[in-house]
C-alpha cells in the first residue's frame, strides 16, 4: 500500500481527489496477487494506468485504486519479415512507438503521441491519422477479475470495435502485457531508411507532401504526427496549457444513413460499414471543403460523423469556456476540454454536458464521452 495520492497528481487532465487506498505492484506478479487479493475483499476498485484517459471527481475514489506501473519489453519470436514485441502493460505507450521507429519496424508509427499506458491501447483500440491498434495487436495478457485466471486474449477475442473493445464493454480485470506483431523494415546492407506503412489519413499524406497511400521513412512519418498533435495540442507539453486535457472528450458518432441525410449537406460524414480506421480528429484550420465530403450511397448502413463540426456548429468554439469556469474548449482543437490550471472535476463535468446538449438540441445527436468517468455524471 503507497500514501494516497490525489488523481490529479496521477492523471493528465490534472483534477480528482484523494482515494481511499492506492496501490501500485512493482512487477507483474505482485500486481496478480494485489489484485485477486482485493477482489477477494470485495472492495471497490479502480484501475488506473497512464491517467490520460481517466477523469476523476473532486471526491477521490471510495476505495482502492490499482495503479498499473510495471514495465518491460521483450522481443519474441515472429514468422520472417516479422517483429513481435511483449510489452509489460505499464510502460508509456509513445516511448513503445518510439522505439519501434528507432529500430525501423512499421505498424503503429501513426499512433505517435498518444499518451497513457500499453495496457490501455487495446481497452479503447487507440487510433488516429488512419491507424489502428488492432491492426498490429496480437493479443493481451489479462486476469480476469471474474475468475480470478490469468488467460490469454487473441485480437478476435477482444472484440475490438471503433475506440472500444470487450474490455470497455465489462469485461472486468487487468492487461498484463500487450503483444504486438510489426512489420521489420531494415534490409541487412540495404540503402536508405526504413519505410512506413502506407500513410492512410489524408492531413498527414498532405503535411508529408505525398499522396495517400505512399510510404515514407518511419522516423519522417512519426515526427510528422507529433507535429500535427502538437498544433492542436493534443502532445503533453508543460510549456502548452492546452495539452493538460483527457486528449478528445468525445467520440464522433455513429448514426445511421437515414438520420446522416438529416443533417446539413456540408456535414462531414463517412460510411463505416463495415467499420473503419478513425480518420478525423478536429477540423483543419480552414474547416472540411465540401469536395472533401463523400457523397452517401443507398443505406442502410452506419456513418461517422465529426464531433469537432458538430460542436462547433452548435456555436461553441475554440477557446470557449462558461462564466467562472477552470475548464475549457482547447484554442487548438474543439474536441478537447482543457484544465486552464485551477479547473475543478465539476468544471470539467458541467463544460462537457453543456456540450452535450448544445449539440443535441442542434443536431439531435448525444455525443458519447472518451474518457472513463469516475464518480461523474454528464
Amino acid at each position: 500500500m503507497t500514501e494516497a495520492t490525489a488523481l490529479a497528481e496521477l492523471t493528465t487532465m490534472r483534477v480528482g481527489g484523494v482515494p481511499e487506498a492506492l496501490i501500485a505492484p512493482a512487477d507483474t506478479d505482485a500486481l496478480v496477487r494485489a489484485a485477486r487479493d482485493l477482489w477477494d475483499s470485495g472492495e471497490e476498485w479502480l484501475l488506473l494506468g497512464g491517467g490520460s484517459n481517466t477523469v476523476a471527481s473532486d471526491d477521490g475514489f471510495a476505495g482502492t485504486v490499482i495503479h498499473v506501473v510495471t514495465r518491460g519489453i521483450e522481443r519474441i519470436d515472429a514468422p520472417s519479415g516479422r517483429v513481435r514485441l511483449r510489452v509489460q502493460a505499464g510502460e508509456p505507450w509513445d516511448e513503445v512507438v518510439a522505439l519501434t521507429v528507432r529500430n525501423g519496424w512499421s505498424g503503429v508509427e501513426a499512433l505517435s503521441g498518444i499518451p497513457g499506458s500499453t495496457g490501455a491501447a487495446p481497452v479503447q483500440n487507440i487510433g488516429a491519422y488512419g491507424q489502428e491498434l488492432e491492426s498490429a495487436l496480437v493479443g493481451v495478457d489479462f486476469l480476469d477479475a471474474a475468475t480470478g485466471e490469468v488467460v490469454r486474449l487473441s485480437r478476435s477475442e477482444l472484440e475490438l470495435g471503433y475506440r472500444t473493445s470487450a474490455l470497455k464493454r465489462g469485461r472486468l480485470g487487468v492487461v498484463l502485457a500487450v503483444e504486438l506483431e510489426l512489420s521489420d523494415n531494415t534490409v541487412p546492407g540495404g540503402v536508405g531508411a526504413p519505410l512506413s506503412a502506407p500513410v492512410a489519413y489524408a492531413q498527414l499524406a498532405d503535411s508529408l507532401g505525398v499522396p495517400l497511400g505512399s510510404r515514407v521513412p518511419v522516423a519522417e512519418l512519426r515526427r510528422a504526427v507529433l507535429g500535427l498533435r502538437a498544433s492542436k495540442g493534443m502532445v503533453l507539453d508543460p510549456d502548452d496549457p492546452d495539452s493538460v486535457s483527457s486528449g478528445s472528450f468525445f467520440t464522433n458518432p455513429i448514426v445511421s444513413e437515414s438520420f446522416a441525410r438529416s443533417l446539413p449537406a456540408n456535414a462531414p460524414r463517412w460510411p463505416v460499414t463495415p467499420p473503419e480506421p478513425d480518420v478525423i480528429i478536429g477540423l483543419p484550420a480552414g474547416g472540411v471543403h465540401p469536395l472533401d465530403i463523400p457523397p452517401l450511397a443507398d443505406g442502410p448502413y452506419d456513418v461517422k460523423l465529426s464531433a469537432a463540426w458538430l460542436i462547433e456548429n452548435a456555436g461553441i468554439r475554440r477557446g470557449f469556456a462558461l462564466p467562472g469556469s477552470g475548464a475549457g474548449i482547447s484554442s487548438k482543437h474543439t474536441l478537447a476540454i482543457v484544465n486552464r490550471g485551477h479547473a475543478s472535476a465539476s468544471d470539467v463535468a458541467q463544460l462537457a454536458s453543456f456540450i452535450q446538449s448544445r449539440v443535441q438540441a442542434e443536431f439531435g445527436v448525444v455525443l458519447r464521452p472518451e474518457p472513463v468517468l469516475v464518480g461523474l455524471t454528464l
